[in-house]
């Protein structure tokens, strides 16, 4: 049944590392017995490093069992170590047997399998209540996982008194248990039937029987054999801590001793540290020194009903011929078969998988017969009946218990039973082991501790492993931490803490975990070392924490009779014992990376304490001068000192590309000290930054400069000890970088809080000061001295911010990184662009301050030159960033701020001049066309207004500014001595066109009153430069008809966007009064009597449509009367308030003008009348006469309020209304 899946799970030869891809397969080695029809039973052999299987040989009657095989006792590659194994039973109850199995099934622990350990152990667990003899385990939880192994008192204490360890075991056993205990010897007649097994196997095996010289009689066995067994068990059970030295300064020293039986790195592959570096094997000593060998000849997964078991077994299978799987017994055909034997018979063949049992009797040692019974048919023999039920019912109880009480994963538990007794009880010998003065006597500590690690490791190393076992990760290591001794395993140490802080991913989303996520799962749960107990009991209390005998209160809990537990479900479930374990919520970013840096510091104080002390370390080279901090100090100094620092930075970058190394504490390349700080050392300066990232956020940005400069300090150190800078790396180093040209720009953009952002950077926790003297015992940290200084001066600050974008951008050169993280490159240059920038707008504000200071010298000076050069080079690098990466919007916005930096160089030429004797001078055009020129590439950058409308509304604005203030000055101070009047004119002219086409009035927006404002003020100058030239010009009378044309086309047009406008009466007040003088002007030049009739009365139409501005400023007028009385605290003028000199001045011009056209209207009117009658100019006549005798009154009377004169005016303007069909805008 079992001989072809057996043979395909086992492998000739001898104990080796387990082949765990070819064994996994379920097929391999597995079957399923329905053991008395009642219990389910699965076997799966994991490793077998027993030969393929031969048939046993069948003794002859009269067969002496007594006389020894030629054989005997010989390494036999059939039996393996089983005879040798039977006879002295040395290794039987090996102490540390389950950690062997754990150690090379590191998989299976702590989440699959509920029990590892020796078939013996399980048997002897599963008897219970059936024996009267003694129980004796240690028990040890990892996960999920119990640990059980023989704790051989009798040899322990035997020990003790031989060494005096474990005295403080001695005293509490017998002052609770056993008060007169003494070593019990074993019996003549068990050493008797231990040769007479032995030598039925050796029988068994059909050996040649060749006659060898071996002792003819038992009795002289007897002592060696107890002697024999004595040394081994002494030999197994090593000193609490012997182990050798923890570490060795000679990296070499890992390779000698015995072999691992594997390989344990530190998480070196995951997300966040570099292949390259991984630890090379941590626990190369210690383990086969303290028989942590897995030594069994198989290893199964045995599943029992549903319970998983990674059960060892030694037991010998015999095949071959009519009997695929077998195991052979040798029995006293005197002595009837008990229960306790049928147990034991039928719990080997469940777990070994073997259908059947082969049964030798004999009578004082001579063979009699032989029987075959099949496995299911052991519970129903003669003399040997059980159930199979409470078989199972005594497993889950017990495994029940156990799983209940035994709670705290690193500590061993002991669970015994006294010879006799009924009464099981379970003891925590840590927290007895702690009362004594040495907790390291305990000799399971550093087993433990190093399966705690390697399942941790194990669990670490899945790439698919789900996040909500990092709880689970993180108890074990924990544990594992609090069990070793710092000084004596360091490196352990450092390993552990290096993965729990990689359990905290520090490149997670900012963002809180969803109320859905594992890793919220029992957050306020976790069974850690610091949890108090819980303990499950049942509802009748079976077993319970309370003192009973009162006199054993150390007693973690008690089965008060072995008969419980044959009683179904009379404990809990197995599964759901506790709920699993936390991993701790950190709601924000700091909570999550302080408690990474715990981890990173406590992993650098291990390594730092292996290395040599400082006495230790070689002495300084005498020729090698001393960096002194003033040295650094002056050369910070300005911007030619920052220059220089990014020099030296560049080079030491490129010498680490080279592989330079230099540590100052003496650590050697390549040793795991160094691997590891190096490790620990990345982790802290990622931590570091992503608290200045969050600090950043928060706008903290002190805290931030302080976090990165941290950060910058570890990655220093990082880069001296590094012997090949990996890429991901600088990558690092380049978003560092980045990240603190951030912050010091934010700092120059916030000067107003900089006592506050002082006192931020100044702050440093313990933590980070121990960080740092770690940090400094490899390096000084100066390295990036350069860009962490918090400076009070903008300048410094802005140039610092640059520089250190500058060496972002210079490290994504070192390798493939640009075209590896293009968006890390294309953030990087934007920022430079934008710094540049700044920088270059702060040169060109100072250079305008400059410019506004000038009183006594005229001309430019040197000092607003070179601001001026300074800023355009700011720009013009900041173009070619933004160019280099596509950034049309950012370019043009640069373009505009260099045609900004054009306009204010010609405004410092325009000022330089005489004042009185002022022209427009030629280095005032060419700034102007630079800045026009400027203005179009920026225009040409866009491209289109769809792409950004915003900025192309706003260079569209500054471009229509240049032209016209260009043509204004143009205008205001003609250049007469360099050119004549009518090209000074046509350029006006074509100045302000330009600056009309790229002045928006359509598009309705915030700056739409501002442009219609710009093209009304455009058409008025416009319109008073055509009208200067007619009054002016002498001769060709077509060019005064197209002046008279333009004038009066750009008047109307001034008037248009004026009355759109509801805050500027006056300006169309002044242009309906000029537009009026334009009519009496042409008037001047008319001779007959009907064509100055109609240029009167267009010019009285014009005086007429002046209604609405006068309406605007008598209801300004009247607020400004009203406002007062309203609230006396008001002021009563603000910004759009009117000047009131001004409408004085237009209203004393407009009535007299008003009079003037109504006098001479009267008087054309008159002499008309004399001629011809005509009943419409009668009545024109008659209401100009009425309205100037009104307005002559008005006129007259000066104390009349402003308001009320211009109350008159409207009603004037009303009366004059009717009489006139207007055909004049």
């Amino acid at each position: 049944m079992g001989d072809s899946k057996e043979a395909a799970a086992e492998a000739p030869g001898g104990l080796s590392l387990p082949a765990q891809g070819e064994a996994e397969e379920p097929a391999q080695g597995s079957a399923l017995f329905l053991g008395g029809n009642e219990v389910k039973s699965r076997a799966v052999v994991k490793y077998s490093s027993a030969p393929a299987r031969t048939a046993f040989a069948r003794l002859e009657e009269k067969t002496d069992l007594k006389l020894p095989p030629a054989n005997w006792l010989r390494e036999s590659a059939k039996l393996g170590p089983a005879g040798t194994t039977i006879l002295g039973n040395s290794k039987k109850s090996k102490p540390f047997s389950s950690f062997g199995m754990a150690y090379d099934f590191i998989d299976s622990v702590g989440n699959d399998v509920d029990v590892v350990s020796d078939s013996e152990n399980i048997k002897k667990l599963l008897k219970i209540p059936y024996s009267k003899s003694h129980v004796s385990m240690a028990v040890h939880r990892v996960g999920r996982t119990l640990l059980l192994d023989e704790l051989d008192i009798q040899e322990l204490f035997m020990r003790s008194s031989q060494t005096g360890d474990w005295t403080w075991l001695k005293e509490f056993y017998q002052r609770l248990i056993d008060q007169k205990w003494q070593r019990k010897k074993k019996s003549k007649e068990h050493w008797y039937q231990k040769a007479i097994l032995s030598k039925f196997l050796y029988y068994s095996i059909n050996g040649d029987g060749a006659a060898q010289p071996v002792p003819s009689a038992t009795e002289p066995q007897e002592p060696s054999s107890s002697d024999q067994t004595g040394d081994a068990d002494q030999a197994s059970w090593p000193a609490p801590f012997e182990m050798p030295s923890p570490v060795s300064e000679d990296p070499s020293a890992s390779s000698q001793g015995t072999d691992p039986l594997e390989p344990s790195y530190i998480v070196g592959h995951l997300a966040s540290a570099p292949k390259e570096q991984n630890l090379t094997t941590l626990f190369s000593d210690g383990e086969n020194s303290q028989g942590l060998k897995n030594d069994f000849v198989r290893n199964i997964l045995w599943t029992f009903e549903d319970i998983h078991m990674l059960v060892g077994s030694n037991m010998p299978i015999f095949g071959g011929g009519r009997y695929p799987a077998v195991s052979l017994r040798l029995r006293d055909n005197n002595k009837p078969i008990n229960v306790l034997t049928g147990i034991d018979y039928w719990l080997d063949n469940l777990i070994c998988n073997v259908p059947e049992l082969v049964m030798c009797f004999h009578v004082n040692g001579i063979v009699q017969k032989y029987e075959m019974i099949k496995t299911e048919e052991i519970p129903n023999l003669e003399n040997s009946n059980f159930s199979t039920k409470v078989i199972k019912d005594i497993a889950q109880n017990i495994l029940s218990f156990l799983k209940s009480n035994c709670t705290k994963e690193g500590h061993t538990y002991w669970l015994f039973k006294a010879s006799g007794s009924d009464i099981v009880k379970l003891y925590d010998l840590t927290t007895l082991c702690e009362e004594t003065e040495d907790k390291y006597q305990n000799p399971f500590t550093m087993p433990v501790a190093i399966l705690l690690y390697k399942v941790a490791c194990n669990m670490m190393m899945k790439k698919n492993q789900n996040k909500k076992y990092y709880g689970t990760i993180r108890t074990l290591l924990l544990n594992c931490v609090k069990l070793l001794d710092k000084s004596r395993h360091p490196q352990i140490i450092a390993s552990a803490n290096y993965m729990l802080s990689e359990l905290f991913q520090l490149d997670e989303p900012k963002k809180e975990e969803s109320p859905e996520s594992p890793l919220n799962e029992n957050s306020d749960e976790s069974y850690s070392e610091e949890e108090e107990e819980m303990p499950d009991s049942d509802e009748n209390g079976s077993y319970s924490t309370s003192s009973d005998p009162p006199d054993d209160n150390k007693a973690v809990a008690i089965i008060k009779s072995v008969g419980e537990l044959s009683v179904p479900e009379k404990y809990k479930s197995i599964h759901q014992i506790r709920p699993s374990c936390a991993f701790p919520v950190c709601h924000d970013t700091e909570e999550r990376c302080r408690l990474v840096l715990s981890y990173v510091l406590e992993g650098l104080k291990s390594v730092d304490s292996s290395i040599k002390k400082e006495s230790d370390l070689p002495a300084a080279d005498p020729n090698t001068p001393i960096p002194l901090k003033y040295e650094d100090e002056s050369a910070r100094g300005g911007p030619e000192g920052l220059e220089k620092q990014m020099a030296l930075f560049l080079d030491k970058m490129g010498s680490l590309q080279k592989g330079n190394y230099s540590s100052q504490s003496g650590m050697i390349p390549g040793s795991w000290q160094h691997k590891m700080k190096l490790q620990l050392i990345l982790k802290s300066s990622k931590a570091y930054y992503v608290l200045s990232d969050a600090a950043m956020s928060l706008q903290k940005y002190g805290r931030a400069l302080r976090y990165i400069k941290l950060a910058l300090q570890s990655h220093d150190t990082y880069c001296c000890l590094c012997t090949n800078m990996l890429s991901e790396v600088l990558l690092f180093l380049s978003q560092y970088l980045t990240l603190c040209g951030d912050i010091q720009l934010m700092l120059a953009q916030n000067a107003n809080n900089r006592a506050a952002y002082l006192e931020e950077f100044n702050y440093q926790t313990k933590e980070d000061q121990e960080i740092l003297h770690s940090l400094h015992r490899e390096s000084s940290c100066q390295g990036f001295a350069w860009a962490t200084d918090l400076s009070t001066d903008l300048e410094s600050q802005l140039s610092v911010s640059c520089k250190c974008y500058e060496a972002a951008h210079e490290i994504l050169q070192f390798s493939n990184l640009k075209s590896q993280n293009p968006e890390h490159y294309v953030q990087v240059l934007k920022r430079m662009g934008n710094v540049r920038n700044e920088i270059g707008v702060f040169y060109m504000n100072q250079a305008a301050a400059l410019q506004s200071e000038r009183v006594v010298s005229k001309s430019v000076s040197t000092a607003e030159q070179q601001l001026w050069k300074k800023s355009f080079s700011c720009f013009e690098k900041g173009i070619h960033n933004f160019e280099s990466i596509d950034d049309a919007t950012n370019a043009a916005l640069l373009l505009c701020n260099t045609g900004r930096l054009m306009r204010i160089c010609a405004q410092a030429h325009c000022s330089a001049g005489d004042e009185f004797k002022r022209e427009f001078s030629p280095e005032e055009g060419l700034y102007y066309n630079k800045a026009v020129d400027y203005y179009l590439k920026a225009l040409r950058s866009l491209g289109t207004r769809d792409i950004h409308p915003t900025v192309w509304d706003s260079v569209n604005w500054e471009l229509s500014t240049t032209y016209f203030t260009m043509a204004t000055l143009q205008q205001d101070y003609a250049p007469l001595s360099r050119k004549a009047q009518e090209q000074i004119e046509k350029e006006v002219s074509e100045a302000m066109m330009k600056s009309l086409k790229h002045c928006d009035v359509d598009s309705v927006s915030a700056r739409q009153p501002l442009c219609q404002y710009r093209a009304a003020t455009i058409h008025h100058r416009l319109a008073s430069m055509y009208h200067s030239c007619l009054r002016n010009q002498v001769g060709d009378e077509h060019l005064r008809k197209q002046h008279r044309l333009l004038a009066d086309l750009h008047y109307s047009k001034a008037v248009k966007f004026f009355q759109l406008l509801k805050d500027t009466p006056c300006e169309l007040l002044r242009v309906q009064l000029e537009r009026v003088a334009f009519a009496e002007f042409q008037m001047t030049s008319q001779n007959s009597n009907v064509g100055k009739l109609k240029t009167l009365s267009g010019a009285l139409d014009i005086m007429v449509r002046t209604k609405h501005a006068f309406q605007l400023i008598k209801k300004e007028l009247v607020e400004e009367l009203v406002q007062p009385k309203s609230d006396e605290t008001t002021p009563v003028a603000d910004s759009s308030s009117l000047n009131r000199d001004e409408v004085i001045k237009l209203l004393s011009i407009f009535e007299s003008r008003l009079s003037f056209l109504l006098l001479q209207s009267i008087k054309l009117l008159s002499s008309t009348k004399k001629k011809t009658s005509n009943i419409e100019e009668d009545v024109a006549l008659t209401t100009n006469k009425q309205i100037y005798s009104q307005l002559l009154r008005a006129t007259a009377n000066r104390s009349t309020a402003l308001w009320e004169r211009v109350d008159v005016l409207i009603r004037l303007l009303d009366e004059l209304t009717p009489g006139r069909g207007s055909t004049v805008p």
